[in-house]
């Protein structure tokens, strides 16, 4: 008797503790979770999700954003819809030159109805195994892998920002719209520059030649790179000028038929806003000589410096030349990662 008293007891304490934790999980009092089945289950987990949003919601400058947001790629979506077929102009250009390449023709002055490749030769083998594609499918892929990477890039956005990258996103819906609707390659690379933030020095490197090499524009993405990949960076695009120079007749032919194109204003090269997002994110402050209420310090504090060299110099204009040599070397190493290497 001894012995089942406290069995009894602990079967009873358990059973107790199952129906709690089931009553408090599954939103059924008085009863087991279990026995309620799994539409009372679901039901309680939508129920309280929509609970949670609803209480994050409680900013009104949060709702009318995310309704702004939803318009924005609402017009988005319709747009892209609405063109169908005559969607994906440069995307078929890219797609061409991959199978005329292959087949032994020239990219640069195709026949029908594609436009001219008009990027570096030897970036043409990127482009084959996606060109082996029936064309409906090579459509389907490029967008809908170039979609997935924005919203996954948005998400990371909208997680530590929310409130940004929503006027953000607001204010780079036209691009968006026009890079999707073309499929140009300018949206890919912004997504590739923001993907390099994340990635290792070597890869992070690469992926900056890459999209400089095909759009010159990523040039000015180079500070943005951590310091080794910078260095990387400069490593990589030494060797596209090798490849570069070994593809020259290619090359010129390339230049001739890039100037020779006529483009309209280049409206969607304003995607690559987007590639600066995490780098804004984890500076905060980069932006501050943008306010005016911070030029007085910055011209204070860049005063003193400059009296404080002119001080220097007045000295000893020797050792001023030489510490200003060793300064600089300092820096620059430090600006590529090579400080105690």
């Amino acid at each position: 008797m001894s012995d089942r008293a406290p069995r009894k007891q602990t079967d009873d304490s358990s059973r107790r503790g199952l129906a709690s934790i089931s009553d408090r999980v599954f939103g059924t009092p008085g009863r087991s979770g279990l026995i309620g089945g799994p539409t009372l289950r679901r039901a309680g987990v939508f129920r309280r999700a929509v609970r949670l949003e609803i209480a994050r919601l409680r900013d009104p400058r949060r709702i009318v954003l995310v309704f702004l947001v939803g318009f924005a790629a609402g017009l988005i979506l319709a747009g892209l819809i609405a063109r169908g077929e005559a969607a994906g102009a440069d995307a078929r250009a890219y797609w061409a030159a991959g199978r005329l390449w292959v087949g032994g023709g020239d990219p640069y002055h195709p026949t029908g109805p594609f436009m001219p490749y008009v990027y570096t030769p030897w970036m043409l083998p990127i482009f084959v195994p996606w060109s082996f594609l029936p064309w409906d499918v090579a459509w389907f892929f490029w967008r809908g892998t170039t979609v997935v990477a924005l919203l996954w890039t948005a998400h990371w956005a909208y997680k530590r920002r929310p409130m940004t990258t929503a006027v953000l996103f607001i204010l780079l819906a036209f691009p968006i719209a026009a890079n999707l609707d073309t499929g140009n390659i300018n949206l890919p690379l912004a997504l590739l520059l923001f993907g390099a933030q994340f990635a290792g020095p070597r890869l992070a490197g690469l992926l900056w030649m890459i999209a400089t090499t095909l759009k010159w524009l990523p040039a000015v993405f180079w500070p943005i790179l951590s310091p080794r990949g910078r260095l990387w960076g400069i490593v990589w695009f030494v060797l596209a000028i090798v490849l570069t120079a070994l593809t020259l007749p290619a090359t010129l032919v390339q230049l001739n038929v890039l100037f020779g194109f006529p483009r309209p204003a280049r409206i969607d090269y304003f995607v690559f806003a987007w590639a600066l997002v995490p780098w804004a994110y984890a500076h905060p402050d980069a932006f501050r000589w943008l306010m005016p209420s911070e030029w007085p310090g910055i011209a204070r504090t860049a005063g003193a410096a400059v009296a404080v060299w002119r001080l220097h110099w007045r000295r000893s204009p020797e050792r001023t030349a030489s510490t200003l040599r060793r300064v600089t070397a300092s820096r620059v190493r430090s600006f590529l990662g090579l400080r105690g290497a």
